[in-house]
Formats: C-alpha cells, sequence, structure tokens
C-alpha cells in the first residue's frame, strides 16, 4: 500500500488541493486555506519529506507527483483544482500534464516550466549547521541559522520546521538529509512537448525574478489556456506578502466558467 500524505481539509465542495514550496509545510498555507475553504474542501497537502508528511529517501518531482495521484485516489477526489507554489507549483504542472483528466484547473505562485539552477544552497548549509545535540532551545537553533541567513522573514519560515521531537529535544519536521541529497531534483524543466488544455492561472510576484518576461511564451506553449498575472508589492512569497491580491485573482479565475 502507498504512503498517503499527511493534509489538514477544510470545507466542502469541489476539491482544493494546495501544495507548498521547497522546505515549506501545509501550515503556510492556514489563513489562505481557511478563507479558500468558505467556498471549496481546501487539501492542505504535506508533501514528502516535509511537515507531518512520511520521510524516504527517494525524492524527485515524479515521486511527488505520484504521492498527489495516490492521494486523490485515496480520497476519491474528482474535478480538482490544484494551486502549487515554487516546488509544489513544479509538482502541480508535472502533475496536470500527466493527469489532465483529474483536474479541472490549475493556479502556479510563482514558478515557471523551465529549469532553474540550485539556488538554496545557503538555506540548506544553514540548516545542516544545527546540531540539536548542542542547541536545545529554539533561539540557540536561530542563533546558528542567523549565521547564514540575515533575513528575520526567512528565518521564521524556516524555523517553522523546528518541533518538540521529546522532552527536551528538538529536531527538525522535514528530512533534511534526503532534500540535501536529492535538491538537484526540484528546479527541473517540464518535459518538452507535453501540454496541460485546461485553463491555468501563473501568479508572479512582482519584486520576485522567478517569472521573467522571457518566460511568458514558454509558459503558454505548454499551457494553452494560460494566462499570466502579476501580484503587486510582492516577492516569491506573494501569497504571504500580498495575500488580499493573490487571494483575488484566484477567486476571479475560479469563478470564470
Amino acid at each position: 500500500m502507498a504512503e498517503i500524505l499527511h493534509s489538514k481539509i477544510l470545507g466542502n465542495g469541489q476539491p482544493f488541493i494546495i501544495l507548498h514550496g521547497f522546505l515549506g509545510m501545509s501550515d503556510n498555507w492556514k489563513t489562505l486555506g481557511k478563507k479558500f475553504s468558505e467556498n471549496y474542501q481546501v487539501h492542505l497537502v504535506d508533501q514528502r519529506n516535509h511537515g507531518r508528511s512520511f520521510h524516504s529517501e527517494a525524492f524527485d518531482l515524479e515521486l511527488l507527483v505520484e504521492d498527489i495521484h495516490n492521494y486523490i485516489q485515496h480520497y476519491q477526489l474528482e474535478n480538482a483544482i490544484i494551486l502549487g507554489h515554487s516546488m509544489g507549483g513544479k509538482v502541480a504542472m508535472l502533475f496536470a500534464v500527466s493527469h489532465p483528466n483529474l483536474l479541472q484547473k490549475l493556479i502556479i505562485a510563482d514558478i515557471a516550466p523551465r529549469n532553474y539552477p540550485p539556488h538554496h544552497q545557503v538555506i540548506l548549509e544553514a540548516l545542516n549547521a544545527v546540531d540539536f545535540n548542542i542547541q536545545k532551545s529554539r533561539k540557540e537553533v536561530e542563533s546558528v541559522i542567523e549565521k547564514y541567513i540575515p533575513t528575520y522573514g526567512i528565518r521564521q519560515f524556516l524555523l517553522k520546521n523546528v518541533y518538540w521531537k521529546n522532552k527536551g529535544e528538538l529536531a527538525f519536521r522535514m528530512h533534511l538529509q534526503s532534500l540535501t541529497d536529492n535538491y538537484d531534483e526540484i528546479g527541473v524543466a517540464l518535459p518538452t512537448m507535453s501540454i496541460f488544455e485546461k485553463p491555468t492561472l501563473f501568479l508572479k510576484g512582482e519584486n520576485s525574478g522567478y517569472i521573467s518576461q522571457n518566460d511568458v511564451a514558454l509558459i503558454q506553449a505548454h499551457f494553452t489556456k494560460a494566462t499570466v498575472k502579476t501580484v503587486k508589492n510582492a516577492g516569491h512569497w506573494l501569497h504571504a506578502e500580498n495575500p488580499t491580491d493573490f487571494y483575488d485573482y484566484v477567486v476571479s479565475f475560479l469563478s470564470q466558467s
């Protein structure tokens, strides 16, 4: 039996699956998920090696797609909407071209179908520098990470992964070893010639470089019914930096027949 991803399910109605990014978790989407659940059955999913989902030495986009397929079969979801951010967007795109019959609409947040060279090395270095035998409090963990990552917001995002495994013993929720070993797998391009012909919305952060003007033609080659919108005053974490506009774009897109 395939292991089923951990998720939080909110609300009723058409299934709406949300996939977080690399080193994230379903909790990152709690606030928006709750708003979307007023009209949809929202599935906030932890992908493998993240959050409360199972750990595995194996980790690549094909496996993450298979995990979502197993999840959809397990819950017998039909006509789903998938929203994916960053790595979650990579998974959502590959899922859409692999299983178009299971989806009604697709939403991709701040990632394109092209290849991305590795660019999280400093973050992985910071996390791997933590030794829970030595760092016994969240404050001590943060002081190690701070040496590598001066940006407060990024540190807080990473620290969401720290939890009390046992009394007096902290740990990371994610499977850091596997994510470090397989890191090159997450930036790969969508296979050439793969096409998804249903409505698709790409949202890019105004201050983010993840989707450039040059990417638009590639997006439209793979996703024949794609529109690309820009979320103002937001970088790569567009859903957290400007949740109001993000929400409005998504709701407007979903209300179109």
